[in-house]
Order: C-alpha cells, then sequence, then structure tokens
C-alpha cells in the first residue's frame, strides 16, 4: 500500500516524508516542483507525480500513477495571502479557495476508489490558526481554511468506517512558504513571543502529528482539528 503526500516537495510535506519513511511505509510524494520532488523521491526510495491539484487531468494522471491501495493521503498544501479586507479581491478570495479547500476535495475524489481499496485508510488535511481564531488582514486564507475544517469533519462522518479523516491546524511555522513574513529576525521574535510556548513552529512540529496521525496508533481518532499552534489559539494571555 502507499502513502500520499500532496506537497510533497514543501518543507512539512518533505518532513512526513521522511517520517513514513523511517517506519518502512511506501511513500509516493506529489507536488509541482519536479526537480525537488526527484531528489526526495531518490532519499526516501519513493515514487512522484508532478501534479497542479487544480488541473483536473494532473490529478487523472496522478490517480493512474498509483500502484495499489492508498493506506493514507496527507493534504500539505497551502498559501499564505495577507491583505487588508478591502483590498481583497474576488480573485483573491477565488484562489486561495482552490488551492486549500477546492484542491484537496478534487484530489480526494480522484484518489477514493484507492482509499477505500485499503479498508483502513487515513486522510490528513492542513488547517491554521487563524480558521478559528481572527486576525487582521487574514479574511481569504482564514475562510480558505475554514472550509478545509468543514470538508474534514464532513467527510468523516461520509466515510466512516474505512477511512478516518483529520485536520491539523498551525500556526505560523518556518518553512519556505513564510518567508516572506519571516525575513526580518525581529519581526519573527516578536511574532514567536505572541504565542504561550514563546517560539514559532518548526516543520517537524505539525509533520510529527501528521505522522501520528496517519499511523495505526491513531487508529481510533477521526473528525478531530487538531491544533499545533504552541497555545495561541487555545490560550488567551501570554504572560
Amino acid at each position: 500500500m502507499t502513502l500520499v503526500i500532496v506537497g510533497g516537495s514543501g518543507a512539512i510535506g518533505s518532513r512526513v516524508a521522511h517520517l513514513a519513511h523511517a517506519r518502512g511505509e511506501r511513500v509516493h510524494l506529489v507536488g509541482r516542483n519536479e526537480e525537488r520532488l526527484k531528489a526526495l523521491s531518490e532519499a526516501y526510495q519513493a515514487r512522484y507525480t508532478r501534479c497542479d491539484v487544480n488541473k483536473g487531468e494532473d490529478l487523472k494522471t496522478l490517480a493512474e500513477a498509483i500502484d495499489g491501495p492508498v493506506s493514507g493521503l496527507v493534504y500539505a498544501v497551502g498559501s499564505i495571502n495577507l491583505k487588508p479586507f478591502a483590498r481583497l479581491t474576488p480573485e483573491d478570495f477565488l484562489n486561495d479557495y482552490h488551492l486549500n479547500a477546492l484542491g484537496a476535495a478534487q484530489t480526494l475524489q480522484a484518489l477514493l476508489p484507492a482509499l477505500k481499496a485499503a479498508d483502513n485508510a487515513s486522510v490528513v488535511l492542513v488547517s491554521s490558526v487563524a480558521a478559528r481564531k481572527g486576525f487582521v488582514a487574514h479574511a481569504s486564507i482564514s475562510m480558505a481554511k475554514a472550509a478545509v475544517e468543514g470538508l474534514s469533519v464532513a467527510l468523516s462522518a461520509e466515510l466512516a468506517p474505512h477511512i478516518r479523516v483529520n485536520c491539523v491546524a498551525p500556526s505560523l511555522t518556518k518553512t519556505p512558504l513564510a518567508q516572506p513574513i519571516l525575513r526580518s529576525e525581529k519581526m519573527a521574535e516578536a511574532i514567536g513571543q505572541m504565542h504561550p510556548l514563546k517560539r514559532l513552529g518548526e516543520p517537524e512540529d505539525v509533520a510529527g502529528l501528521i505522522d501520528f496521525l496517519i499511523s495505526d496508533q491513531a487508529g481510533w481518532i477521526t473528525g478531530q482539528v487538531f491544533g499545533v499552534d504552541g497555545g495561541r489559539a487555545a490560550i488567551a494571555s501570554v504572560g
């Protein structure tokens, strides 16, 4: 059986691949950066497919490339589009929704027969702390990630008992995607101090929970949204 990691060339997805490979999982990486995918596939003895999740023909190619049942699907894809609400265009909202929410749904549809064939599969989607906690200039991405959480809980009901569906919701994590925000060391330190645990997230923080959720150890967990956010969503005062 195969674990499919969409966003497998990214900081979090590639770390999930590392952990899963160490557990003996057969990994199939999916992303748009073919050079990076090729390097990672060699490191983790994985197969890979270059794929744009918003293109139906690419998803069809991905489904055809998967050999046998899919034991797990990780959709570690996202965007950070921060603009004041008054400046957001319809294209901003649609682009964030298409990549984060619709892309997840369409990928799941494309791989659903292979997931059902595994009879005990696990799906993990990635949301954001901003789906439930209000931040300035986050309207578009908050909407999109809230849709991801809604998709997760709806499908956990519809696909039970043979497919588990869970979601992780990180706060700001040190990834290339976040570099425009974190390029200033002073800014990065200030944002880290806003968290009760007084630091930013690392890819390993998020990947570790994802790896647990796709493993057999989480066999009785479904329909959950787990914060991996240094306490930012749950704790009101950071002291």
